[in-house]
C-alpha cells in the first residue's frame, strides 16, 4: 500500500494503521496526526486503518516568539 507521509511517498504492508505509518517514519513525540485532513486522536493510532493513497500529516508543535 502506498501512502504519503508529510508529502513523502512510503510503502506500507497492508493492512496498515496510523501507528504503522508513524513507525515507518520513526516519529518522535510530541506531534499530532491527520489522515486526509481529519485529526486522529492518539488513542486511535493503533486502530485507525489506512487506505492506499491516504495522505498522513504529522504536525510538530512550534515554539518561540
Amino acid at each position: 500500500m502506498n501512502v504519503l507521509i508529510n508529502d513523502i511517498p512510503h510503502a506500507l504492508s497492508a493492512p496498515a494503521t496510523v501507528a504503522d505509518a508513524l513507525r515507518a517514519m520513526n516519529a518522535v513525540p510530541p506531534f499530532a496526526v491527520a489522515v486526509n485532513r481529519a485529526f486522529v486522536p492518539r488513542s486511535a493510532y493503533a486502530a485507525h486503518p489506512l487506505q492506499d493513497d491516504d495522505r498522513i500529516e504529522v504536525i510538530r508543535p512550534v515554539t518561540g516568539g
